[in-house]
């Protein structure tokens, strides 16, 4: 007998559907995990065996987080990284990762999932790299299971040290064929490419400088024969621009292009520094972006042209990157940033015509195109996010989809007095946890508190692990 579950009495229930229906008094019935009604919830079914009373709150499709560095949070806030751009940072942090053992590990995955559910978000892409100190991609996976949340792991890879012209320290990195060969076995054992899988194998190179050219053309060759996408770091900073035309005497784009690293199989992180015949590269192969708008400002890094993006028809999503370069695992701060950052980007633009420096005390108003609108930004935390992972069992709630869904109380604080349009609060103000998430029909976070694990006991593990690591012990 099918397992149901039914949301009911909802204040504003968002769709992200074909037609973007917001509706109100809205609900949900679900089977075994995939959706099968929405609508006002005097049409739907009255009885399940899960229902939840979703009474002043506003109901909205699972985030998809489309990058992220779990193990991360144990090096959050690190004194000597605080005001450092990515290559110095990335210098300072790859000792303390490679001894990152599993048991630290685990504790770290846990807690940037927690976290990220707590935002609202229900499918998690996490890119792992660093497999030193008996560290392995199967701990990730085996926390993501035992916490419920929809997982993306990457089983990625570092193998050109600085010996030979990388960045990270040789101690760092592993070696090629053991790479190739611990990807197939990660793939055999936990890939699942069905409708409404909840653990999926990425294989994601670090970067143009941490790799060598021969390792991203056999990791390429070696996710199109299983079937499984490629992600990688690309046109991140002006340092990484500056690695690759002294190294190949090319810009990242186009020396990935060489590497066979386009199409829509392929989706690249940050990709802030690109021209416009780069982005019209994008839309015409099919990659597509996560944009990390908190992690690129903390870094310095720069600001992604997601509007351009979006106008050119390239596939846009959100990450919130690494817990230590940003320093946060939560959707709907980043939700939020992106909107704003993409905002301040077209707004530095000076006005057009052949007086327009001498305007520029004057008012020049942006079009209504060039806005970021809260809607927009939503939409790439959930369809955005879906379509970058080329999945169309999850980013709505629509029939047929994979309940993945969260809450949200409207009557708080945070919202207080922007409830004329409660969908653009939730990204206009402050973002607040979520009182209910639920992945794949199974309630998640019940009442504000995630119920698959004892956090409190993960909270103090995690801490303990973050210090001995610091102190190298």
């Amino acid at each position: 007998m099918a397992k149901t579950l039914l949301l009911k009495n909802a204040d504003i229930l968002v769709t992200m559907d074909a037609e973007r229906r917001e509706i109100t008094k809205g609900g949900i019935f679900a089977e075994d995990g995939l959706i099968t009604a929405v609508g006002q919830t005097k049409s739907l079914p009255t009885s399940a065996d899960t229902v939840i009373d979703a009474t002043g709150q506003i109901v909205l499709p699972g985030m998809v987080n489309t990058h992220h560095h779990l193990n991360q949070t144990l090096t959050r806030n690190l004194p000597c990284c605080q005001n450092k751009n990515l290559f110095a940072w990335l210098q300072l942090h790859y000792p303390i990762w490679t001894r990152i053992n599993p048991e630290a590990s685990r504790t770290s995955a846990l807690i940037g999932l927690g976290e990220l559910i707590l935002s609202g978000c229900t499918t998690v892409f996490d890119h792992s790299y660093l497999f030193k100190s008996g560290n392995k991609v199967d701990i990730h996976i085996e926390a993501a299971r035992d916490l419920g949340v929809r997982f993306h792991a990457s089983r990625g890879s570092m193998s050109l040290g600085k010996s030979l012209g990388g960045l990270p320290p040789d101690e760092s990195v592993e070696e090629e064929n053991f790479i190739l060969k611990d990807s197939i076995r990660v793939i055999d054992r936990y890939h699942d490419a069905s409708f409404g899988a909840l653990t999926r194998i990425v294989l994601a190179p670090c970067s143009p400088f941490t790799v060598s050219e021969a390792l991203l053309k056999e990791t390429a060759l070696l996710a199109r024969d299983k079937g499984v996408m490629l992600h990688t770091h690309l046109c991140e900073t002006f340092d990484e621009e500056r690695y690759t035309l002294e190294r190949f005497g090319k810009r990242p784009l186009e020396w990935m292009e060489e590497m066979g690293w386009l199409g829509p199989d392929v989706w690249f992180a940050h990709a802030i520094h690109v021209d416009s015949e780069e982005i019209n590269i994008f839309a015409r192969t099919g990659c597509g972006i996560s944009h990390c708008p908190s992690s690129n400002m903390r870094l310095a890094s720069g600001i992604a042209p997601v509007k351009d993006y979006m106008a050119a028809g390239v596939k846009v999503s959100l990450g919130v990157d690494g817990a230590a370069s940003n320093d946060a695992s939560n959707m709907l701060m980043e939700t939020r940033q992106a909107m704003l950052l993409a905002r301040l980007r077209m707004g530095l633009r000076p006005p057009e015509g052949p007086h327009r420096y001498s305007q520029l005390s004057q008012s020049h108003p942006l079009r209504s195109s060039e806005w970021m609108s809260a809607r927009e930004a939503l939409e790439l935390a959930t369809l955005g996010g879906a379509k970058v992972l080329n999945r169309s069992d999850i980013g709505a709630l629509e029939v047929g989809r994979c309940a993945d869904f969260f809450t949200l109380q409207l009557n708080t604080i945070n919202y207080a007095g922007g409830l004329s349009d409660p969908v653009a609060a939730v990204i206009f103000c402050a973002p607040q946890s979520a009182q209910t998430v639920v992945i794949h029909g199974q309630k998640i976070v019940d009442n504000g508190e995630i119920n698959s694990l004892d956090m409190a006991a993960v909270i103090k593990e995690h801490n303990t692990w973050s210090l001995r690591l610091l102190k190298g012990s």
